[in-house]
């Protein structure tokens, strides 16, 4: 997808709903943007299940890229926490947009919760047994199309979303230049992890570090390391940043209560795509503008890192 679409169709929905729209046109958008969701999460499952490079290398290859992909996404969340007390007060900021626009804080927070919490895990994995069963020679560029189709309503939906809280503009300024620490502590965690996880599990750090340093972007990452060390290599970058994505989703409700930042460094560079919509839902749209931002700092980051890290590990 055009690195500018996410941005148009933010800006779209936006303007859209920038004067408000009425309640009944909003649940519209709001029912479009959960089917899109839920059609992305099976779209994700069945890039899964379709890969014959996945689904044939599930044994001992796929449990080490599983504990790369947790590893680096644990490291990210930590480095990200100590940052929220420290350097980058996400909530702190937060509270003080909502006390300054008369908002109600802790109703504003209150999310309930949503039964998508247990859909979008249920739809990966509908995806994954429909990809490697019945439709296992499904054509991919028909996939292809369809998460791009999902992803501009996705977009456009949350660009009605942060038209409706104008206070998302504010926060971001008020947050400023500290939110560079956001993408820097995400790639940092996921290198550490990649290092940490590599080691213990006598992995190549060429493999594991520069597959954890993908940060979600699989594509590339994968054909990266297949071209710079062969197929397994390819195995570990394209299983551990996919996987990523997946372990995103099924966690999202407990890393919501570890911090407001932790989704969004689960979500990595996903947060410019795939994982915005997820993401920006347990956290909310002052969030999911962090998000987009910082993963789209990180998508630029990952074809810079690949033949960087190839060089230092090898």
């Amino acid at each position: 997808m055009n690195i500018y679409v996410p941005f148009i169709c933010l800006t779209l929905g936006a303007v859209i709903n920038w004067r408000g729209l009425p309640q009944s046109v909003l649940k519209v958008f709001d029912i479009a943007t959960n089917v899109a969701l839920i059609l992305l999460m099976l779209v994700i499952g069945l890039n899964i299940g379709t890969s014959k490079e996945v689904m044939s290398n599930l044994g001992q290859i796929g449990l080490n890229c599983l504990i790369i992909s947790l590893s680096a996404i644990g490291c990210s969340v930590l480095l990200v926490r100590i940052c929220e007390a420290t350097v980058m007060p996400l909530e702190k900021i937060r509270l003080q947009v909502a006390a300054e626009n008369e908002i109600d804080a802790a109703s504003a927070d209150d999310r309930k919760f949503s039964p998508l919490v247990v859909i979008m895990p249920g739809c990966i994995i509908t995806g994954i047994v429909m990809g490697c069963t019945l439709l296992c020679h499904m054509n991919g560029s028909i996939l292809g199309t369809t998460l791009t189709i999902s992803l501009i309503f996705l977009y456009t939906g949350v660009g009605v979303s942060l038209g409706s809280n104008k206070g998302v503009f504010q926060y971001i300024k008020k947050l400023g230049f500290r939110i560079l620490f956001m993408p820097l502590a995400i790639f940092a965690g996921c290198v550490l992890g990649g290092i940490i996880s590599g080691l213990v599990l006598d992995v190549p750090l060429s493999w594991s570090a520069v597959s954890a340093g993908g940060m979600g972007y699989y594509s590339l990452t994968g054909a990266f390391l297949t071209e710079s060390f062969g197929v397994e290599a390819g195995t570990y970058g394209f299983v551990v940043n996919v996987s990523r994505d997946v372990f995103t989703v099924i966690l999202l409700p407990l890393l919501t209560k570890i911090s407001k930042g932790s989704p969004i460094a689960s979500g990595a560079a996903g947060c410019m795509d795939t994982m915005l919509v997820p993401v920006t839902g347990a956290v909310g749209p002052e969030l999911g503008m962090v998000a987009l931002i910082s993963g789209t700092i990180l998508t630029f980051l990952v074809p810079l890192w690949l033949p960087l890290g190839v060089s230092l590990f090898s």
